[in-house]
C-alpha cells in the first residue's frame, strides 16, 4: 500500500480504510433491526480509531432504526475532516428491501431527505446507485445523473459518484459532470479500476469482505495460508489485499460489532509479502 490517504476531488483527504454503514441498522436487508445503542457505539469507536470516511444510504434501515439517524446521533457535531458519502436511486419496497429505482423527478427529494436525516447543509459525496442487487445493466443514466449535477451546482452536493455502473455508464456520467468516485462490487474490477486510477478517481468496492452474489477471488485456502503466515485474520488479509490493488482503492468494511470493527481497522497495519495475495481480481 503506497499511501494511507486519498485526495477526493482534490479537496477532501480520506483515510483509505473507512467504514460502511449498512450493517449498523440491520445485518441484512431481510433481517431484524439491531439495537441502536450498538450502532452508536460502533460509529463513535470508528472515528476514535481514525475513520474519516463513512459510506451510508437513506435506504439503510429497518423499522425505527436507520443508519443516517444513527450517524447524526453518534457523531454530531461532526469533525471537520469527516467525509460522509451517501447513495440515492434505490427505493424501498413494501418488504423493506430496495427493489425499485427512483425516476429523475424523485431524486431531489431523496437528496433532501439525506440532508435532513444526517443534519447537514451539504452532502460531501453522493453516488447515483444504479440497478438492483445484480451487476451493472447498461441502461442510460444521463437523465438521473443530470439531476444530481444540478443539485451540485446549487450547492447541496460537494462531489458526485456513480455506483454499480459499467464502462458506458461511467463515461456517460463523466460527460455530464465531474465524477470523483465509483462504487462497484470488487470482483471483475480491473479495467474500470485502471480508468479510475488514471483519472484520479476513487474506486470503492462494496461487499469488500465477500457477500452479494457469493463470488470470491480469494479462496479459503489462500486466505488461511496468508492469515497464518501474517498472524492475522482472513478478514484482515482481504482488506489489506484490497488496499494493495491500487492507491485509488478505498475500503469500506462494515459491521455492527465493536470487536469486528477493531479487527477490520487493524488491517491498515498489515504488510503483505510477495507471496501473499495482492489483489482481488474476479
Amino acid at each position: 500500500m503506497t499511501s494511507r490517504t486519498f485526495s477526493l476531488g482534490g479537496d477532501l483527504t480520506l483515510n483509505r480504510l473507512g467504514f460502511g454503514a449498512m450493517r449498523l441498522a440491520m445485518s441484512t436487508f431481510n433481517g431484524p433491526a439491531r439495537a441502536p445503542e450498538s450502532g452508536i457505539a460502533v460509529l463513535r469507536r470508528a472515528v476514535e480509531l481514525g475513520v474519516n470516511h463513512i459510506d451510508t444510504a437513506g435506504f439503510y434501515g429497518r423499522g425505527a432504526v436507520w443508519a443516517n439517524e444513527l450517524i447524526r446521533t453518534a457523531l454530531t457535531p461532526y469533525r471537520d475532516d469527516l467525509v460522509i458519502a451517501t447513495k440515492v436511486g434505490p427505493l424501498l419496497g413494501p418488504d423493506g428491501v430496495p427493489s425499485g429505482q427512483a425516476t429523475p423527478d424523485q431524486l431531489r427529494a431523496l437528496v433532501e431527505a439525506d440532508l435532513r436525516a444526517l443534519g447537514l447543509d451539504r452532502l460531501d459525496l453522493v453516488y447515483l446507485r444504479v440497478g438492483g442487487v445484480t451487476g451493472p445493466g447498461g441502461e442510460s443514466i444521463a437523465d438521473r445523473f443530470a439531476v444530481l449535477a444540478e443539485l451540485r451546482a446549487e450547492g447541496l452536493i460537494r462531489h458526485l459518484g456513480v455506483s454499480n455502473v459499467d464502462a458506458a455508464q461511467f463515461a456517460e456520467a463523466r460527460a455530464i459532470a465531474p465524477v470523483t468516485a465509483v462504487q462497484n462490487q470488487y470482483t471483475g474490477a480491473m479495467e474500470l479500476l485502471a480508468e479510475c486510477e488514471d483519472a484520479g478517481i476513487a474506486y470503492v468496492p462494496y461487499f469488500p469482505l465477500g457477500g452479494g452474489d457469493g463470488r470470491d477471488s480469494l479462496d479459503a485456502e489462500q486466505l488461511g495460508e496468508a492469515a497464518a503466515r501474517l498472524g492475522a485474520t482472513a478478514a484482515q488479509v482481504r482488506i489489506a489485499s484490497l488496499l494493495a490493488m491500487s492507491p485509488s482503492v478505498l475500503a469500506i468494511p462494515g459491521t455492527g460489532s465493536l470487536d469486528h470493527l477493531e479487527e477490520n481497522l487493524a488491517a491498515i497495519d498489515l504488510a503483505l509479502g510477495g507471496e501473499d495475495p495482492s489483489d482481488l481480481r474476479g
